[in-house]
């Protein structure tokens, strides 16, 4: 699940729609993240690596992600 391009998409990907459009996937609010989750993830990649950004933050693990921020 925790794949090495995963991450680093997360790192520097934006998410591309919405009120936080622009913003870098890792950089997102949690409580979006969590409303995502209850909403449902957008289908694709995308919805992927939103899923996998939620569970890097609940579980605190942002600062790993930080270093791969280009």
């Amino acid at each position: 699940m925790f794949e090495q391009q995963n991450l680093i998409e997360i790192a520097n990907r934006t998410m591309p729609f919405g009120k936080y459009a622009g913003r870098r996937l890792i950089d997102l609010p949690e409580p979006y993240l969590v409303w995502f989750g209850q909403q449902g993830f957008p289908d694709g990649k995308l919805g992927v690596l939103l899923h996998l950004t939620l569970e890097i933050k609940i579980n605190g693990l942002e600062k790993l992600i930080n270093p791969l921020k280009k």
